[in-house]
């Protein structure tokens, strides 16, 4: 083989090795351009985004509990240790 035979096989090579990239990295952004459009629906209120997907099913807004809330039995602000700590103090 020699190096007129040889370059024909590179370029070809390296044009479809790029053109492959292309079409990959487009169907790659593709599919992010439109997940990234579904999640702009409007479930409740005046958000465009979908901030659970117990939201998107009920369309009722999520209640967050305030902060002030108890959070049972495994509240960390109130463990038995700081209650003593700030006992202490």
């Amino acid at each position: 083989m020699s190096l007129n035979d040889l370059q024909p096989i590179v370029i070809d090579t390296i044009v479809g090795l790029t053109l492959t990239s292309v079409v990959v990295l487009a169907v790659f952004v593709g599919f992010c351009v439109i997940v990234g459009f579904t999640k702009t629906k409007r479930t409740t209120g005046e958000g465009k985004v979908v901030k659970s997907l117990d939201e998107r099913m009920s369309h009722h807004a999520v209640e967050y509990l305030a902060p002030t809330a108890p959070r049972g039995p495994a509240d960390q602000l109130r463990s038995p240790e700081l209650v003593e700590a700030a006992a202490r103090k």
